[in-house]
């Protein structure tokens, strides 16, 4: 119970609720992930959880690296058994990472069955506007009148929500949406021929795998059987449903955030998901 100190009322509740769904509503420089932290601790060493059954996500590798450290000092001097139950060892910290790391290392394990080689390589902001130009040009498309940052960001927002270019094709009402839907398409094209994605593909793809392959997504539901969400104000659509998939039916998800943050909305992100 060490893992209660210096927790107050709140925290101690958000910690011990351990199973279903749980959201920590609080503002900055309050401890929702101290929090976050002290329950992952608390699972490992009083409910006996598995580290490998524990994930918890974030948004920036800075955010993600400080949240590993945290678990890890809360966890010196702790042991726990091994996966098959064999052996002792000392208790190390579950995969905490960005939701976009983790969709690297799902898909580097299946994405051939989505027909891209495991070696994918990832694109950056200078491939990527590389590509569109390319793509502009094959289109027979003036960069000067469809500028290709644009492009891109629209192209961005439709992965965010999920949209194919088919889907994005299809609810084309204006010549601009249209001419998206065009770019877009051959964009996601040229990727696949070189055997590359862009930092939206890590997760669209994902939700994409899960969905056209229901043994791999139980494959990770059995892997991780506690989900943790820190900043969940900033979630997008595309990382909504990877987090609902993975849950299941157990719902053990526990998301961290502060409603008054997500003003400064980035990359889809949708104050929705944690509103309601």
């Amino acid at each position: 119970m060490a893992k209660l100190a210096g927790l107050n009322e709140q925290q101690r509740t958000a910690v011990l609720h351990t199973e279903g769904p749980l959201l920590i509503l609080a503002g900055a420089g309050s401890g929702k992930t101290k929090a976050l932290t002290h329950r992952i601790a608390y699972l490992i060493t009083e409910k006996k959880v598995p580290p490998h059954n524990i994930l918890a996500v974030t948004f920036t590798n800075k955010a993600a690296g400080e949240m590993r450290e945290r678990i890890k000092k809360l966890l010196e001097g702790s042991m726990v058994e091994s996966a098959d139950g064999r052996t002792v060892a000392k208790a190390e910290p579950p995969f905490v990472g960005t939701f976009h790391s983790l969709g690297v290392r799902i898909l580097r394990r299946d994405i051939a069955k989505l027909g891209y080689q495991s070696h994918f390589a990832i694109y950056d902001s200078q491939d990527q506007i590389a590509l569109v130009k390319t793509v502009l040009a094959e289109l027979k498309l003036d960069p000067k009148q469809f500028n290709p940052n644009m492009l891109l960001g629209l192209i961005s927002q439709a992965k965010n929500e999920l949209r194919t270019p088919e889907q994005v094709k299809s609810r084309a009402h204006e010549f601009i949406e249209e001419v998206v839907a065009k770019v877009y398409a051959l964009y996601q094209q040229k990727l696949k021929d070189a055997d590359a994605v862009d930092f939206d593909d890590l997760l669209m793809l994902t939700v994409q795998l899960f969905e056209q392959y229901p043994k791999i997504l139980q494959h990770y539901r059995e892997r991780f059987h506690y989900i943790h969400v820190d900043e969940y104000q900033d979630t997008n659509h595309s990382q909504y449903k990877l987090v609902r998939m993975l849950a299941g039916d157990r719902r053990n998800v526990a998301v961290v955030g502060d409603d008054w943050q997500a003003i400064y909305g980035w990359r889809g992100a949708d104050v929705r998901n944690i509103l309601e």
